[in-house]
């Protein structure tokens, strides 16, 4: 596989959808197309627009290959996404997406049937979030249509398949909170045998294997060469983990940014998960459990900054440390360390945008430091994603960790972690800026000014709420 350099890495985030070119002899993307990903909102329920992810796919494809011919191709998407096919490998169902609220509608028959979080390091999570409580609810909901199901696979591996013929499933997918992989026995969860799903289940592969040669036709109509090999893939956070897992001394953690920020810790402190701050069990590439943790920073950065003006000055930086303008969790309720609590500002009266920017920014990186904290992340923290290129981000977050804190150069590491599947190197090189936890108390003090907030903003909306 060293021969492969020249890595083509689909990467179908929730809010875009991209298709990278990674060249693996410097660990860096040469060539990038993009798009968005909106969910269609036609019946039967909301869904991803499959067809027209694949047109962007080819031509995406076809593009790249005409600036530098394609040695392989590599998958990664976000979790929480698995398909229904029939005997032909058409869709049965559209595939779901996971933030429609159909499958709460059946919460309490599902709750009675899904394992505990000690079997399968899952938490409940509302919507679709679980990927088994998605399938459950398919199954009652469209009868007919889930009775012609003759496989189930995770969505990297559905894209694997409509390049190669080559049905598979992946434990990094199926380890990500969905209810049905158990990471101790690494074999299927109890909830897969009780609904009689073992039977649809394609066969689980690493990540690395080569699946085979992208199928003739689509070498036609991409001109890529057809003897260009595909890989399984894997879940995009666990992509991010990749290079690290290959190159890293633990312990260390891992913070992948995009729609949601994904808090992973390697060789942390020993803790106990709590499955209702929506801390979690992933598996990795190479099989192994991480403690990991997750809230949508993502979206809760989108929202928070539409139509304000991303620059600011230090004298921003300094207001609002000194008056201690503060948001508080959580502006995307529902998942996240502080799922019930109610968003509010204080101490922001009269501010100007470059000091809403910096506040937005400083609470993304304290809520981060709260995922760190509660899955015993330990060692230095690289930040791969967008939010590395957040200054204020990554200064907030090393102030609330204490630790050291890396900004990964990639623009997209998931896609550097995706081409890696294609490689037998074991560094990764040009990591990014590392910065140390600034020297001046007033950041020590703005830290702790949020977390008292926070903890008085839970006792006065529940008593038993988590502070």
């Amino acid at each position: 596989m060293s021969a492969l350099r020249h890595i083509a890495v689909i990467d179908i985030g929730k809010t875009n959808a991209k298709v990278a070119l990674v060249d693996l002899a410097t660990s860096s993307e040469v060539a990038l197309r993009r798009a968005a990903n909106a969910p269609s909102r036609l019946a039967p329920y909301p869904h991803h627009d499959v067809e027209a992810l694949w047109t962007f796919i080819l031509n995406s494809l076809a593009g790249l290959n005409r600036e530098q011919p394609i040695d392989a191709i590599s998958i990664t998407t976000h979790g929480a996404t698995g398909v229904l096919l029939d005997p032909t490998g058409e869709l049965v169902l559209p595939v779901l997406d996971y933030e429609f609220d159909g499958p709460d509608r059946l919460a309490v028959d599902y709750d009675a049937v899904r394992p505990p979080f000690t079997e399968t390091g899952t938490p409940r999570l509302p919507l679709g979030l679980n990927l088994g409580a998605q399938f459950f609810w398919l199954e009652k909901r469209f009868p007919a249509e889930f009775a012609k199901a003759k496989a189930m696979l995770m969505y990297p591996q559905y894209w694997a398949l409509r390049l190669t013929g080559v049905a598979t499933n992946e434990v990094t997918s199926l380890g990500c909170h969905t209810d049905l992989w158990n990471p101790g026995k690494a074999d299927f969860s109890s909830l897969v045998d009780s609904q009689g799903w073992r039977g649809l289940m394609a066969p689980v592969r690493p990540a690395r294997e080569r699946l085979g040669p992208i199928l003739p036709a689509l070498a036609a109509r991409t001109g890529i060469d057809p003897q260009t090999p595909v890989f399984c893939g894997l879940h995009d956070s666990n992509a991010s983990l990749l290079p690290h897992l290959l190159s890293d001394t633990p312990p260390f953690s891992v913070v992948s940014t995009g729609t949601w920020v994904v808090s992973m810790a390697v060789g942390g402190n020993p803790i106990k998960l709590d499955p209702t701050r929506d801390t979690l069990v992933n598996v990795n590439a190479l099989g192994d459990r991480v403690p990991s943790a997750r809230f949508m920073g993502g979206r809760e950065f989108s929202l928070l900054t539409d139509g304000l003006a991303q620059d600011w000055s230090e004298d921003d930086v300094s207001t609002v440390l000194a008056h201690k303008a503060l948001l508080l969790p959580s502006t995307q309720q529902g998942s996240g360390p502080f799922p019930h609590h109610t968003a509010k500002w204080l101490n922001a009266g009269g501010m100007s945008e470059g000091e809403r920017f910096a506040a937005i920014s400083f609470y993304l990186a304290l809520m981060t430091a709260t995922c760190l904290d509660l899955i015993g992340g330990d060692g230095p923290t690289t930040v791969e994603g967008p939010f590395a290129r957040n200054r204020l981000f990554v200064g907030m977050l090393a102030a609330a960790t204490g630790r050291a804190v890396i900004a990964s150069e990639a623009a997209t590491g998931t896609s550097i972690g995706a081409a890696l599947l294609a490689s037998d190197r074991v560094s990764a090189l040009g990591k990014g800026e590392r910065i140390e936890p600034p020297t001046d108390p007033i950041w020590g003090r703005y830290v702790s000014a949020w977390r008292a907030a926070i903890e008085v903003a839970g006792r006065s909306q529940d008593p038993l709420a988590e502070g």
